[in-house]
């Protein structure tokens, strides 16, 4: 049994309490009535405006770049934390940076083997009601208020999501990824799911439910590439890049 007095071990994802330092995402969504406080809000497109240029202006400069996505709470004796430094590293050696969201986990992993690679290694961090740590192996640091403009980061800045295990904030990036593909808001972008025996409840639900119930198209399946093997990761994104660029290119 636990002793009680021992400290609580420490979370990246500790609940949300009235005690937690409230976000600007968290002011931002609050619902009022007051009209002052309606009033702030109008004040708070040019706080947004500037973090968008802030971000542009910092994301600009990093070159072709894969995002990387997955549990903050996977740790080094994990063999996916494993598979994530070699598949960043490889992705690295073929040209790529890597983005992550800055913190431990599968992003400190992601950005390690960025850091092996000898590419840059990007940090898109987020402000949370609880304080999450960056990772050691960041090259680019940049700092968000509101999850929206992150995402915009994400998806403007990367040519290729790699989707590792993990939570809430994974699955969203995962669909965010995917409603954009299926909307043609961009193209050309693979999502890779590393993991295949994680995924395989969400997709059989996937096909078993949405594609039999005709909410989606059985050829958005094709939307998404599982494996789990760095090597064919990294080689999924590197021939898809490179038919984008023929295609670009193409008189």
């Amino acid at each position: 049994m636990r002793d009680p007095q021992a400290p609580k071990p420490e979370s990246s994802h500790a609940p949300h309490t009235p005690h937690a330092r409230p976000t600007e995402d968290e002011r931002l969504l609050e619902s009022v009535e007051d009209i002052r406080t309606i009033g702030k809000d109008a004040w708070r497109v040019f706080r947004i405006m500037g973090e968008f240029v802030e971000g542009f202006e910092e994301m600009s400069q990093i070159g072709h770049a894969v995002a990387v996505f997955g549990s903050a709470r996977t740790g080094p004796d994990d063999p996916i934390y494993g598979a994530c430094v070699e598949t960043t590293r490889r992705l690295g050696k073929a040209g790529f940076s890597i983005i992550t969201g800055g913190g431990p986990g599968i992003m400190e992993a992601a950005n390690q083997g960025a850091r092996l690679a000898g590419v840059k290694s990007v940090g898109c961090n987020i402000e949370l009601p609880f304080e999450q740590r960056t990772n050691d192996f960041l090259d680019v640091s940049i700092d968000f208020r509101y999850f929206f403009v992150r995402k915009t980061m994400f998806v403007k800045y990367a040519e290729a999501f790699v989707i590792f295990p993990g939570g809430f904030g994974t699955l969203d990036e995962l669909f965010e990824a995917l409603t954009l593909i299926q909307t043609n808001k961009v193209h050309d972008f693979p999502v890779i799911l590393f993991g295949s025996s994680y995924w395989s409840g969400l997709l059989e639900w996937i096909e078993g439910t949405m594609v039999a119930e005709g909410k989606i198209d059985r050829r958005d399946l094709a939307l998404l590439h599982v494996t789990d093997d760095p090597a064919e990761a990294t080689d999924h994104i590197v021939r898809r890049h490179r038919e984008r660029q023929e295609r670009v290119h193409r008189p």
